[in-house]
């Protein structure tokens, strides 16, 4: 079995993870199966409506407005789902990546910069991949270059945890890493690219609501203890507010549940306010709420989005094809499946060419190949982009929601028949991790990583 241990004075990229970040992410791929799962019934669900006799009743219900105006709030049942319920999955994003680098393997360099650094490798060459398509062919639809940035997460881990029983958790920590990166990028990207009409003193006044939860919640444990019924009555009516006022001021709403997520402290806290050590094994603030969010984010938020997002009138094999021509379409289809995966690849040999950097042993680029392939599965963000990139309804906007699906499921397959090869060979490699000959529920190799 090959080492994990670094020769000579090299940094190891991508080495095998804590025995504790191996158990979370393990969890994660658990959660995120069903949460895939109920994705695909959602977004099956909605393409068999729209394009059913009743379609009429689909889109009706998706575009039928209510709210309260002064407020900026009155919104489609989509623009709802786009706002509102998307805030919550971008609230868990903030979350996830504040704890990779807070108190996960992440909070080390050399481990954080080759994901992160693939993440926007894998944000940049799809860019240019769709740019140069429909720059070529002289298309209108040049505003649509973010839709091809980002990896759904839900899709993407679903797919890893089918099809990867045995794979290297440094490849599992790499995918949901990336993901999660260059969600932060997309929603960045929507902050300044996709942002209109934006009020600067409404900005301002989300500052108030913001530092309100931010110091309420940093003092959660001293004032609220573990009594549930406090966040409801303090911090979620403060959140609320944050939301209300992003959204009033021009910038995307669901931005706001990404500051709302760094907010949120990560680990433990002593009776005097001071951060308990990381090897305490109770679970910190950003773990409870992880914990409380993500069944309504994977089991009702990401779902109805993607049920009231996804859905488009095909037209039969002449809407399909024709479709499938639009350069917009093109081009998301060639950045999703061949750009995300050169891009992450690419950043990938750059970074162990020009530095001491080189690969775990354990870890080949055929496996690289593939993770980079399985963030080719662009559908949530994708979806959110494309929204905001050309009106809903309009040729542009369906076609590029016919591309986003051609794309992903492309991605899906090739993936997993590639790593699905690979995990074949790791299953004989994993028999030997597991072993655990001091019966301390630990299996040896991480024991040995951790003295040595």
């Amino acid at each position: 079995m090959a080492s994990h241990k670094p020769s000579g004075a090299s940094p190891v990229i991508l080495g095998r993870s804590s025995y504790r970040e191996y158990l979370r992410i393990g969890e994660i791929l658990r959660k995120e199966t069903v949460g895939g799962i109920l994705l695909l019934i959602a977004t099956v669900a909605a393409l068999i409506w729209a394009n059913s006799p009743a379609s009429d009743s689909y889109f009706t219900i998706r575009d039928f407005s209510f709210g309260y105006e002064p407020w900026h709030l009155d919104l489609t049942v989509g623009a709802w789902a786009a706002d509102g319920l998307l805030a919550i999955f971008f609230f868990l994003v903030g979350l996830e990546l504040k704890k990779e680098f807070v108190a996960g393997d992440l909070r080390q360099v050399s481990k954080a910069i080759v994901p992160v650094a693939a993440a926007f490798g894998g944000v940049i060459v799809p860019a240019l991949i769709y740019v140069a398509v429909n720059l070529v062919s002289g298309s209108d639809g040049l505003r649509g270059w973010a839709i091809p940035t980002a990896t759904d997460i839900a899709f993407a881990l679903a797919v890893l945890a089918v099809i990867s029983s045995h794979l290297p958790s440094a490849l599992r920590i790499f995918l949901l890493t990336l993901a999660v990166v260059d969600d932060l990028i997309a929603i960045t990207i929507i902050a300044f690219f996709y942002s209109e009409d934006v009020k600067p003193m409404m900005l301002l006044l989300m500052l108030l609501p913001l530092a309100a939860f931010t110091v309420l919640v940093q003092r959660a444990p001293r004032f609220f203890g573990t009594r549930r019924w406090a966040f409801w009555v303090f911090l979620a009516p403060l959140g609320i507010t944050v939301w209300i006022l992003m959204h009033a001021s021009g910038v995307h709403a669901t931005v706001a549940g990404v500051l709302l997520g760094f907010a949120v402290p990560v680990l433990r806290r002593g009776p005097a306010g001071k951060p308990l050590p990381h090897s305490e094994d109770k679970p910190g603030l950003a773990e409870i709420f992880e914990h409380r969010f993500r069944p309504i984010s994977t089991g009702f938020a990401v779902p109805v989005f993607a049920f009231f997002s996804a859905g488009v009138a095909i037209g039969g094999l002449d809407g399909l094809g024709r479709a499938l021509t639009d350069p917009v379409a093109v081009g998301i289809i060639l950045a999703l499946v061949l750009g995300k995966p050169i891009g992450v690849l690419l950043t990938t040999w750059i970074l162990t060419s020009v530095t001491k950097a080189r690969l775990d042993a354990s870890v080949k680029w055929v496996d690289l190949t593939g993770i980079g392939i399985l963030a080719g599965i662009g559908f949530t963000v994708s979806l959110l982009v494309n929204d905001l990139s050309f009106d809903v309804g309009s040729a542009h906007n369906d076609d590029a929601k016919v591309a986003i699906l051609a794309a992903s499921v492309t991605a899906a397959v090739l993936a997993s028949i590639l790593l699905t090869i690979r995990n074949r060979r790791y299953a004989v490699l994993d028999a030997a991790e597991r072993v655990d000959a001091d019966h301390n529920g630990i299996p040896d190799v991480f024991e040995e990583d951790e003295r040595g």
